[in-house]
């Protein structure tokens, strides 16, 4: 059984036991989240919603919080004296799945 939840704006295949990286979230480890916005529910029988399956939801758990690796943005423009170099780190959160409650 797996299901297709939208996290912030993304989509995310989740079976039970997966680990998602997904956008940051508020919260400690060990925190329990439940994710309401479930777009399709397989099991038996397919589920899908218009936009979301009604009465399903996914039950997870914060494991952890991180950083993705740095990324380097360097702008320039030849012969002009131009440039710019900024440097970012992407925070997530890793979700562990806990139990789909689905039709």
């Amino acid at each position: 059984m797996y299901a297709v939840v939208e996290v912030q704006g993304k989509q995310y295949r989740a079976e039970k036991g997966a680990v998602l990286r997904v956008d940051h979230m508020e919260g400690e480890a060990g925190t329990p989240v439940a994710i309401d916005s479930v777009l399709l529910v397989s099991g038996d029988t397919i589920h899908i919603g218009a936009p979301y399956v009604a009465g399903a939801s996914v039950q997870a758990t914060i494991k952890a919080q991180e950083k993705g690796d740095k990324i380097i943005v360097f702008k320039y423009k030849s012969k002009k004296d131009y440039r710019r170099k900024q440097g970012h780190r992407q925070r997530y959160t890793l979700l562990t799945v806990d139990e789909i409650v689905g039709n």
